[in-house]
């Protein structure tokens, strides 16, 4: 008898678990921006995170740290190379300070990789960046996860890796 009521038990609980998965996963998942009632374009999103890693490389190379600041969402990490994540936006702020004091002279983004949904999209490529008296040219791969905040697209994450230097 104790044998039955466990196993029924555990049949009901099985039962149940699958109700609930079955009732969340179905349908398109709903975003939280809001926008659910309208269908995502993923075409339109690129375009329109094209433009703002034009404003983000341009903003870099003009020393605009306004501009990165406002594109950061308010919970934003970056994960430069070969140092802590940076969290927060005066994090974020006091680390473009002194990535802007480097003297960049070049900065290009290349998506190849582009997917995503109604609340957050992944960017993802590779970049040259040239800074300091020496002109040191580093070039490497991104990661950027874009989220839908208040009807604008603001960086989550940001993400980038050297390439290691080419043979001489």
């Amino acid at each position: 008898m104790v044998l039955m009521s466990r196993s029924t038990l555990l049949s009901c609980s099985a039962f149940a678990c699958l109700i609930a998965c079955a009732t969340a996963c179905s349908g398109p998942p709903v975003a939280s921006t809001g926008n659910a009632s309208q269908s995502f374009d993923l075409d339109a999103t690129r375009l329109l995170i094209a433009q703002q890693n034009e404003r983000f490389t341009s903003a870099h190379l003009t020393g605009d740290v306004a501009t990165i600041d406002s594109m950061f969402s308010s919970d934003a990490k970056s994960y430069p190379p070969g140092t802590a994540a940076v969290s927060g936006l005066p994090a974020l702020h006091a680390f473009t300070v002194e990535y802007i004091k480097a003297g960049l002279t070049e900065f290009r983004e290349e998506s190849t990789d582009f997917y995503g949904n109604a609340e957050y999209v992944v960017d993802a490529g590779t970049y040259v960046v040239t800074y300091g008296p020496g002109h040191v040219t580093e070039r490497g791969k991104y990661l950027n996860v874009w989220q839908h905040v208040n009807g604008n697209w603001k960086l989550k994450t940001n993400m980038w890796n050297t390439n290691p230097p080419a043979p001489k």
